[in-house]
């Protein structure tokens, strides 16, 4: 005889595990767990082929299949109902799917190829969510050896810099320093020229930056303080012929990526 065990769906906002994944959206809450929520088909399958390790998952009844066959039995699955789902989401129109993921652990050191096409996009407090994972998704594109965070920065595991970043914070070494000292000090010891963007600087042209590099990248409002922009090999502008004054960090830090990238041997 075939018994058919009806599957629990939780269907209480007030249930204790909706509490839980709902306070995960506060980055506090979800580092002092160690952890990382993400929402959605396209952010959770892109973590979780990237080799991220879920701790837990939640999804409506019409998603369950998915989502267990994405978490492979790693971890057990909430199935909840549409309107706790509603409760658990921030986007506007959820997909049924989230879980959460241990936090990637650190880069003690930053990272170095040593052949001579390192690349690196150094952030200082870069502040805007959809600027950095922008910035982080255009290094992953041109095969950037890391993403350089300085404390000032924005977190990169915010949702926000989640989506922005359609996955590539998976896919290269984020690396938090304290202050643009450590950056320097690493990049003399390499031998990388350090490039910052500035009105006096030198017009960029194509093919004519050194490797290996690192270039500096400053607050949306401030630019670079003073003593990063003072402590770079060379300074830089973009020739723009247009009426705008300025890009935005992430448009400049793309325009930049493309050259870096065209410059390798």
């Amino acid at each position: 005889m075939c018994y058919i065990v009806a599957m629990q769906i939780i269907t209480s906002s007030d249930n204790p595990r909706v509490k839980y994944y709902a306070s995960l959206h506060d980055r506090k809450t979800a580092r002092k767990e160690g952890v990382v929520f993400l929402e959605g088909t396209r952010l959770c399958e892109d973590a979780l082929s990237s080799g991220a390790i879920p701790a837990a998952a939640v999804s409506t009844e019409d998603m369950y299949g998915r989502v267990s066959s994405l978490c492979a039995g790693m971890c057990s699955v909430d199935v909840v109902s549409d309107s706790c789902f509603n409760r658990i989401a921030s986007t506007v129109n959820p997909q049924g799917m989230a879980i959460v993921v241990k936090t990637p652990p650190r880069y003690r050191d930053i990272p170095f190829r040593g052949d001579g096409n390192d690349i690196y996009a150094v952030l200082e407090n870069v502040q805007d969510p959809g600027n950095l994972g922008t910035i982080i998704r255009m290094a992953d594109a041109f095969d950037f050896t890391a993403v350089i965070i300085t404390s000032g920065t924005c977190d990169p595991y915010n949702e926000k810099v989640l989506r922005a970043s359609m996955g590539s914070v998976w896919h290269i070494p984020l690396i938090a320093v304290r202050s643009m000292e450590e950056v320097f000090s690493f990049c003399k010891i390499n031998n990388i020229t350090t490039y910052a963007m500035h009105l006096k600087g030198d017009e960029l042209k194509t093919g004519s930056l050194v490797l290996p590099a690192a270039y500096m990248i400053g607050n949306e409002g401030n630019g670079l303080s003073d003593y990063a922009a003072s402590g770079c090999s060379c300074l830089l502008k973009i020739p723009m012929p247009g009426r705008a004054e300025s890009l935005n960090a992430a448009s400049a830090a793309s325009i930049i990526g493309f050259c870096l990238s065209s410059s390798r041997k």
